[in-house]
């Protein structure tokens, strides 16, 4: 998967993944962009390290659910991180 394919996976995993989410998050379109690129990075880690599955193709199931799934994790962190600062 090229950069724009880590780009776009990025925005639609963060998008969702702050659909998901309960409560109101901070940040804008830039923040769901590098959040759900950090989750997506994540999720594939998480995914090869333990399930043996990595994000191979755009279209793949797996890579979304492991991108959303990454893109959850780090949105609760950044959630807890932006919480105690406000």
């Amino acid at each position: 998967m090229g950069f724009i394919g880590w780009i776009v996976l990025g925005l639609i995993a963060g998008a969702i993944a702050k659909a998901i989410m309960p409560g109101k998050q901070g940040g804008g379109w830039l923040a769901t962009l590098l959040l759900g690129v950090v989750g997506a990075l994540l999720g594939g880690w998480i995914g090869s390290a333990v399930f043996h599955v990595g994000l191979n193709e755009f279209w793949s199931l797996s890579t979304w659910l492991l991108a959303i799934v990454g893109s959850l994790i780090v949105l609760f962190i950044w959630g807890l991180i932006t919480r105690k600062r406000s």
